[in-house]
């Protein structure tokens, strides 16, 4: 080969390199990976361990995370025989973070112990930020709230030295997180309104944008911050709306041709699949965060139809979230009374490694089986026993565990529950307005006074956070205890909101029950004064039933029959049978 030939080729393969770094620097991943997966085809080309770095960071972006991994691996040996022990270090650290994310804890504990190797004896530098992170995970984890806070100021340091925007918004989210554990929720929150104004602001890379999102969310919910969990789920899925990124090249020898709207699909026993080339792959987590905020403000056809497509969005390297969706789409079916596939929802969210309570317990109560909803809701409550790891969780599962108490007469166990998730609530408001379900819930099955007070104030917090479903069940509560105490118009303005509500909400079972319990009540505003079962054999009388009729229908003797028709024409005014019946007939008795 002619040297000319030789310059024109090393020529055209520098361009191509230099037209895939310059497509990284732009984040458009798809066409990134598309020219450098073309390129790396060729045995005879080589890539620096830099450019694989990028390879590993396209392909997943591009949805192929096998191949990010084996790309990784491939620029830690580069990294390793330049003696690189920065670049190795950091290529070990995402080695260990994406193995974590498949499934494979022990392949992900070597890369990390290969990380510490390659970075803790060096002087301080960015890449050890990534190892402060993953002490104070652990740490955490552990319980030891000094440990992680000491590991999370580490980090700060670091990446305040390092000048990185990214570094800094994610230290400061680690120090939010830890800082929570601890029970300093202000500064917590503080601390995660910083980084969440840089992610907000479109100062951070879209891996750490996505990243913090994810982290965000999650510590949102678990902490019960409903306000900021609905401002951040849709700031998200705005950031993760196509167009994104920059398509592929569509000519060229670096052109592919895999389509971008494939619909991978999950189901009993699949897991999702890899995400479409040239799609976010943050989209699916954001949206399965989406769906737990739509299932508590009442969207519940969309919230159903986002768990769907949630579940065909989701990496297989996150799971967890594809878990979720399925959980929330169980609750919403549940409530609307279609119990087989709430079933099958929740079925298909312990498959992917989601303990489905308390969903599972209530729909157990719902379907007349309630002591496998007592055992499912103990069973749970005994797994999470640290409330500061999921406080949210943590208080759904006591909420759930107070209700099917007094489903099953269990008044001093519902009190315990309530009691808990009382001194767990503080001043949180979504936590608050469970506490005081709870415990209005119990005041009423005692009969004690403090019940409308109670259940007042859990209706201001819910209706305050709109959260339809849970107040309009408190509605349902404050007519019983109106009734008990007499107030009959009280009870009939409560009903029949709640059922308006239910109603919207498609919650069938509710709807139904609240439309019977306000026709109990107007059968109890009887005409005449007579009592319920005065009416009861005005009616039997009113369709010629005789005392002996009435005395085996009713299963009373004649006499007493006799006694009640007494009472009967005495109270309307009638003295004979044909009277009381046109009387009944005329108030609609009958």
């Amino acid at each position: 080969m002619s040297a000319p030939t030789i310059h024109t080729r090393h020529t055209a393969e520098a361009d191509v390199l230099e037209r895939a770094r310059d497509a990284a620097a732009r984040e458009s991943w798809a066409e990134a990976y598309a020219l450098l997966h073309a390129h790396d085809l060729h045995p005879s080309r080589g890539l620096t361990a830099d450019d694989l770095s990028v390879l590993a960071d396209a392909a997943w972006w591009s949805g192929h995370v096998d191949e990010s991994v084996t790309a990784r691996l491939r620029a830690h040996a580069a990294y390793l025989a330049a003696d690189d022990h920065r670049g190795a270090g950091l290529a070990s650290w995402w080695l260990h973070y994406e193995y974590l994310g498949l499934g494979r804890p022990a392949a992900a504990a070597g890369w990390l112990h290969r990380a510490r190797h390659h970075l803790e004896d060096l002087p301080d530098c960015p890449e050890q930020c990534f190892l402060a992170w993953s002490d104070a995970e652990e740490a955490q984890a552990h319980g030891d709230h000094e440990a992680a806070l000491a590991a999370a100021h580490r980090m700060t340091g670091l990446a305040l030295g390092s000048g990185s925007p990214d570094l800094l918004a994610l230290s400061r989210q680690a120090e939010s997180r830890v800082l929570l554990g601890a029970g300093r929720r202000a500064e917590a929150v503080a601390l995660l309104d910083d980084a969440m104004c840089a992610v907000s602001a479109g100062e951070l890379s879209g891996m750490f944008t996505g990243w913090l999102y994810c982290l965000a969310l999650t510590q949102c919910m678990e902490a019960a911050d409903f306000g900021r969990a609905v401002e951040w789920t849709n700031a998200a899925m705005e950031w993760c709306a196509p167009p994104w990124p920059v398509h592929p090249p569509t000519d060229g020898p670096e052109a592919r041709t895999e389509p971008a709207d494939a619909p991978p699909v999950s189901g009993p026993g699949r897991l999702p699949m890899a995400v479409p080339s040239g799609e976010n792959p943050f989209r699916g987590v954001c949206r399965a965060h989406r769906v737990e905020v739509l299932d508590l403000l009442g969207v519940w056809a969309l919230a159903e139809a986002e768990a769907r497509q949630a579940c065909r969005e989701v990496p297989v390297d996150c799971l967890e979230s594809a878990a979720a969706a399925y959980y929330a789409a169980g609750d919403v079916q549940r409530r609307q009374g279609r119990l087989d596939a709430a079933a099958v929802s929740y079925g298909h969210a312990h498959e992917l490694g989601r303990i489905p309570q308390p969903g599972l317990a209530l729909l157990r109560l719902a379907q007349g089986r309630a002591a496998a909803a007592v055992a499912g809701i103990d069973l749970a409550l005994a797994c999470r026993s640290d409330p500061q790891h999921d406080l949210l969780g943590r208080a759904r599962l006591l909420a759930a565990r107070a209700e099917v108490a007094l489903a099953v007469r269990d008044v001093p166990g519902a009190a315990d529950s309530a009691a808990e998730l009382d001194a767990l609530a503080g001043d949180v408001p979504l936590l608050r307005a469970l506490a005081d379900t709870a415990l209005g819930s119990v005041a009423l099955a005692r009969r004690s006074g403090d019940a409308p007070r109670l259940l007042r104030r859990a209706l201001a917090g819910w209706l305050e956070l709109r959260v339809p479903y849970e107040a309009a069940q408190v509605r349902m509560l404050l007519a019983a205890a109106g009734r008990a105490a007499g107030d009959e118009e009280t009870a009939r303005l409560e009903l029949g909101t709640a059922r308006a509500v239910f109603e919207r909400l498609g919650a069938v079972p509710d709807a139904r029950r609240a439309a019977a319990l306000l026709s109990a009540g107007a059968r109890r505003r009887l005409p005449g004064g007579l009592t319920a079962r005065e009416a009861e054999v005005l009616r039997l009388v009113a369709s010629g039933g005789t005392n002996k009729d009435i005395a085996r229908a009713l299963v009373i003797s004649e006499h007493t029959v006799a006694r009640h028709l007494n009472n009967i024409f005495a109270k309307l005014g009638v003295g004979s049978r044909a009277a009381a019946t046109a009387y009944a007939y005329a108030h609609g008795l009958v």
